[in-house]
């Protein structure tokens, strides 16, 4: 068993515009580190890879076969008490395509609506966070989507690909 979850990740240019946010030293605020920046499409939690993966390879990619186009932005916002984030529009059907085809694996899936966002940092005591309320501009195509193991670690977690399934021809 594993902790995992299915992700996308934002390419180089836009992790770029979201380092220029800024990660000033504020009490409270613990910073994600730039090669974590992910967008969670759903959260498995422990689960058996193998199955994990062969119910990810059950996704039905042929309507996103030209890609999935997401807007991020237009500012850093807060997700709740905890959590600094950039919202990210567009991944909605793709997020509930992930949780038809996982359904029977891991945890059952949020209730909540689907709300794509990249962490930035998180609160600790309701801490609050300088970067809040910065405009963000970005977007990218998404082309592929990974299970992530989520393996802890003493400087936090290290993520590790399990497997992944691309939308697109090659």
């Amino acid at each position: 068993m594993s902790r995992l979850f299915v992700a996308v990740w934002p390419p180089q240019d836009v992790r770029d515009r979201l380092a220029a946010v800024g990660r000033p030293d504020e009490p409270g605020v613990r910073w994600v580190r730039p090669e974590h920046w992910h967008v969670t499409l759903r959260f498995l939690g422990e689960a058996d890879e193998a199955a994990a993966a062969a119910a990810l390879g059950r996704l039905e990619v042929a309507p996103f076969a030209g890609g999935v186009e997401t807007t991020l932005g237009p500012r850093v916002s807060r997700l709740g008490r905890s959590v600094v984030c950039v919202p990210v529009a567009g991944l909605d059907d793709l997020a509930a395509a992930v949780e038809t085809a996982t359904a029977d694996v891991g945890q059952p899936p949020d209730p909540r609506p689907f709300a794509g966002h990249v962490t930035l940092a998180r609160l600790r005591h309701r801490a609050a966070c300088g970067v809040t309320g910065t405009a963000v501009s970005a977007g990218f195509t998404v082309r592929s989507v990974d299970l992530v193991r989520s393996v802890p670690g003493p400087d936090g977690p290290a993520y590790e690909v399990v497997t992944t399934v691309a939308l697109t021809a090659p």
